[in-house]
């Protein structure tokens, strides 16, 4: 049946100034759409602009930005540009990874915001070909004491673990933080790892014309429609009318589709694959014609619904979940059907490639779309938008600042903080062991978990300090990319890439586009310098609420490789009586450390320089120690300082510590809780002690004997000794007792 032309598309809405706003575009970027089309749009073409065009989809404040960013390597398959990236690792074999933000949904909806945060983020992996092995987040809540705080807390773990759990891999990492600066935006960002053959990697772009364009997975209903909009705007007084945007995820029906994926790409019949994932059809019908260099015709018609009398418009941009959009190979047409027959899934051919390049939708017999595929995502703006750096900030003398407790109560108030204190109650919700694989599991530096049957193995970890990024962006860059390198470090891997998340507020407001602007460029000046390139990545803007931003935070995914997964070396004292060393320079800095912060009730200064030269002949120490099983434990310093890295260890091997006294030129408060970068606590044999030295004046990397591993008790010089069972009940305690209090 031939389309009639729009001229007679019945009950079109008139495109006024205030539908035009409503979609989130601007005054001149719809001049541009006219300019480009020559003509009025449809109210379905206009939503396509609206979802091709914002901020989520089009990264149009950040590309210019981006583009900085170090993405090559020897190791690298797939940089940026695709669902997730992609590096090899030998033996024929591929990591697949990525990470993603679904900050708004989970704010609006905490249990199914998170959920299908999940959900989405695990398509993008097993979309390239790769079977998930491995799940992290990085949760970013309001302050406790916020009414809502609890309530948001308990809807966005049950979510993770909800789907995690039902679709079957486990959740291994992540991190969990409190500031009053999301109390009306949290963050969810999700993080999924996978492992592919390096020739069978599947990719998004179109080939050949007339190849049969494919549905697969769950029915399309109105759920999600304006979700990439929405995550593309800020939070106001009516936030709670934004509900339902938020999709309803299924992790059984995603099961089957991943299944069902695997089992089709492994029988040959998939030319380009696309997960559904913001702005659902349109996105990926646009991304796998325009890389192709193709023009996609779909009729509607053919597209399985759940809910009746739905339009092209709903349909174009639905998030319904668990669905994707396939090329196949014609001959394969009936043996994918087949399979996804088997599996109970939906399965219809819903257009096909053509060599116009237009990207044209028909329904119920009516050119609903016609427009210029590859414009729709080339010709979307693009913003240098002005921004102002951020005001340097004091550097905190240590000695200008007097300890208000002594040293043993200040660790127990810090170990006890929500930052610091044991986030158990989290990732006890999630299982961290289905698959067979995890070697280390959550509460350490970084996970581990075992490659097929080994003896290779990845570290994967979730690392960001906002507060740095706040004070001075590029610093709190370079922390966040070297926090991360240290914590595969200290597992033993070689750091080998990353993904990130760069989590700001509104761009259009030039101090936070200065955040932005500067973190980018510290993760940039890390990567560079440590050879860790940004393989993927999401940028997640407008993230504030009544012109309250969060603060900034650019999470840094990381995946490591070990040689031997049995090498792998852990946080926990293993023994009395061994020698507890630590490693890197020590200048007692304060400022933005959480002592100050939880102790001293200042919230000021410049955060730690990142030496990233000293943080590079660190790791590599720390390393190849680990490979020679030449240190017992070890243990990353960051939040909290040299005292909480050893009541950490402490506690993980129920061992306790003696501890000596600061050297002469440092302060005891900066010697104990300082946040000085580039360090570890590692404990090794006395016996050793001669060849240590040795190896790390070699390395070119300060050591310091600071203690021994002794009793029940940790003890410090001229404090009393704080009992291990009275330290864990306090570190362990205040979650649950938070969880468990009745809402305020």
């Amino acid at each position: 049946m031939s389309a009639e032309p729009y001229s007679v598309i019945p009950n079109e809405p008139k495109i006024t100034p205030e539908l035009v706003a409503e979609h989130g575009l601007k005054p001149e970027e719809y001049q541009r759409i006219l300019e480009l089309i020559g003509r009025e749009p449809t109210i379905t073409e206009l939503g396509i602009f609206s979802a091709m065009w914002n901020e989520y989809c089009s990264y149009k404040s950040s590309k210019i930005h981006l583009r900085t960013l170090p993405t090559a390597g020897p190791q690298v398959i797939q940089g940026p540009g695709e669902n997730a990236g992609v590096i090899a690792i030998g033996d024929g074999l591929a990591v697949v990874f990525k990470m993603e933000s679904h900050n708004h949904p989970s704010y609006i909806e905490p249990y199914q915001g998170a959920a299908t945060g999940v959900g989405g983020i695990l398509r993008d992996v097993f979309t390239m070909g790769a079977r998930p092995i491995a799940c992290l987040n990085a949760l970013s809540f309001g302050d406790p004491k916020h009414p809502k705080t609890r309530h948001l807390v308990s809807g966005v773990v049950a979510g993770v673990g909800g789907y995690g759990n039902s679709f079957g891999v486990p959740t291994v990492g992540g991190s969990v933080r409190f500031h009053s600066r999301y109390d009306g935006n949290n963050l969810v960002n999700a993080m999924a790892v996978g492992l592919a053959e390096t020739d069978k990697i599947f990719y998004a772009a179109a080939s050949g014309v007339g190849m049969p364009i494919v549905y697969l997975g769950s029915k399309t209903g109105r759920d999600g429609i304006h979700g990439a909009s929405m995550a593309s705007a800020e939070f106001g007084e009516d936030s709670e009318s934004k509900r339902p945007t938020v999709q309803v995820g299924d992790p059984f029906a995603e099961k089957l589709l991943l299944e069902a994926c695997l089992e089709i790409m492994a029988k040959d019949c998939v030319i380009a694959i696309q997960d559904m994932g913001a702005a659902g059809l349109t996105c990926s019908a646009v991304e796998m014609g325009a890389k192709g260099d193709l023009g996609v015709v779909l009729d509607l018609d053919k597209v399985p619904t759940r809910e009746a009398g739905m339009t092209a418009y709903e349909m174009m941009l639905s998030e319904s979940q668990e669905r994707m959009l396939m090329v196949l190979k014609p001959e394969k047409e009936k043996e994918a059907e087949d399979i996804f027959r088997k599996w109970g899934l939906d399965f219809a051919i819903v257009g096909e490639t053509t060599p116009d390049k237009r990207f044209v939708v028909r329904h119920q017999g009516v050119e609903m779309v016609n427009l210029p595929i590859k414009e729709l995502g080339d010709e979307a703006p693009v913003y240098d938008r002005p921004h102002t750096a951020s005001p340097k900030q004091p550097v905190i003398d240590a000695t200008m600042i007097e300890a208000p407790l002594p040293h043993a109560d200040a660790l127990e108030k810090l170990m006890s903080s929500p930052d610091l204190a044991s986030k158990r109650w989290v990732w006890e919700q999630y299982d961290h062991l289905i698959l067979g694989n995890t070697v280390q599991r959550p509460g350490g530096d970084a996970a581990v978990v075992r490659v097929k049957e080994g003896p290779k193995g990845l570290a994967l970890t979730t690392d960001v300090t906002p507060r740095y990024c706040e004070a001075d962006p590029f610093e709190g860059g370079k922390q966040a990319v070297a926090e991360t390198w240290r914590n595969l470090c200290a597992v033993g891997a070689k750091p080998m890439a990353l993904t990130d998340n760069l989590n700001f507020g509104n761009p259009e407001r030039p101090e936070i586009m200065g955040q932005l602007v500067g973190c980018i460029q510290g993760i940039a000046a890390a990567c560079k310098a440590l050879e860790f390139p940004v393989v993927s990545g999401n940028v997640s803007l407008y993230n504030e609420t009544n012109g309250r931003a969060i603060l900034p935070t650019p999470t840094i995914g990381g995946v490591g490789l070990l040689d031997d997964f049995a090498m792998s070396a852990s946080i926990a004292f293993k023994a009395a009586d061994e020698m507890i060393i630590l490693l890197g320079e020590t200048r007692g800095w304060l400022g933005q450390s959480l002592y100050l912060r939880e102790v001293c009730g200042r919230e000021e200064g410049a955060p730690p320089p990142v030496d990233l030269m000293a943080e590079r002949r660190a790791g590599d120490f720390v390393r190849g120690l680990i490979g020679q099983q030449f240190v017992t434990a070890v243990h990353d310093i960051s939040d909290g300082g040299l005292v909480v890295a050893v009541a950490e260890m402490a506690l993980a091997g129920n061992i306790g510590a003696r501890l000596y006294g600061a050297p002469a030129f440092l302060t005891e408060h900066g010697f104990w809780f300082g946040e000085d970068q580039a360090r570890y606590v590692v404990t090794i044999k006395p016996e050793q002690s001669h060849e240590f030295a040795e190896r790390a004046k070699a390395a070119g990397v300060p050591i310091r004997r600071i203690g021994v591993t002794h009793g029940n008790a940790l003890t410090l010089p001229g404090e009393r000794p704080i009992l291990l069972d009275a330290l864990r009940e306090k570190h362990e305690g205040w979650l649950p007792a938070y969880m468990g209090a009745a809402a305020s």
